[in-house]
């Protein structure tokens, strides 16, 4: 089992958009997927039409008296399931602060179903947190979307500390522009320039499209219901290059 997380400190930068698309595309493949929605802004339990609710909240899944695979709900596609969102998640780092080993429960929670799926989806919210700590621990791979401005670089350079200074195995960090618009001569000069020689950059970038923010009306993934639109081929082309081997 290969865990994905899309994280970034800022909201607002796409990562809810990457990790349902991504997920459906994981699924697409044959590919089972879940996809944990971790904000209790429960956006991405939203889009797949599920009920933003877990019996007994985040207490019971940090505290293991709800097991989680009772709490996992499938999606209207194939291959692809959804742990949903709940609004006590806004206290899960009271939570965790409360477990033994607490920056790595997730982890541990998540090697319960590592038998039944092939791809696990962390949609993160935007913070540094204990909840991000224990992303951290449980992921083989970041992905940080972000907007191309000069404070989008800077928050980059603030996780990659985050990181490197995080306890044990780190995961891989790889970053990619989001919400693009080339029309922008900001936006074009900060993807031409950003430095490519530490944190790992995708090739690919996500423009700033109104197909993607139809999802919310359609409430599906944009390569689900427009596959030819160019979109939802990036998305496709981002996968391509972040799929776990």
């Amino acid at each position: 089992m290969k865990v994905l997380a899309t994280y970034n400190i800022k909201g607002g930068v796409g990562k809810t958009s990457t990790a349902v698309n991504l997920a459906y595309l994981s699924a697409r493949e044959g590919r089972r997927t879940l996809l944990w929605d971790l904000d209790p802004q429960a956006a991405a339990t939203y889009l797949f039409r599920v009920r933003p609710r877990v019996k007994g909240g985040s207490h019971a899944l940090v505290t293991r008296s709800w097991p989680l695979d009772a709490a996992l709900k499938a999606t209207d596609f194939d291959n692809l399931d959804l742990l949903p969102a709940d609004f006590s998640y806004r206290n899960m780092d009271l939570d965790l602060d409360d477990t033994k080993k607490r920056t790595r429960r997730l982890g541990k929670l998540l090697s319960s179903v590592a038998d039944d799926y092939d791809t696990v989806f962390l949609d993160c919210p935007p913070s540094v947190s204990l909840v991000s700590e224990n992303v951290l621990h449980a992921s083989d791979t970041l992905l940080v979307p972000l907007i191309p401005a000069t404070l989008s670089l800077r928050t980059l350079d603030q996780l990659t500390r985050f990181v490197a200074d995080s306890e044990g195995s780190r995961p891989e960090i790889v970053a990619f522009f989001s919400m693009a618009d080339r029309r922008k001569r900001l936006h074009r000069d900060v993807i031409d320039t950003i430095p490519r020689d530490g944190t790992r950059i995708a090739d690919t970038v996500i423009p700033s499209l109104a197909i993607i923010e139809q999802m919310a009306e359609r409430r599906a993934p944009v390569s689900a219901f427009a596959p030819a639109s160019r979109a939802a081929l990036c998305y496709e082309q981002l996968w391509a290059e972040v799929r776990p081997s």
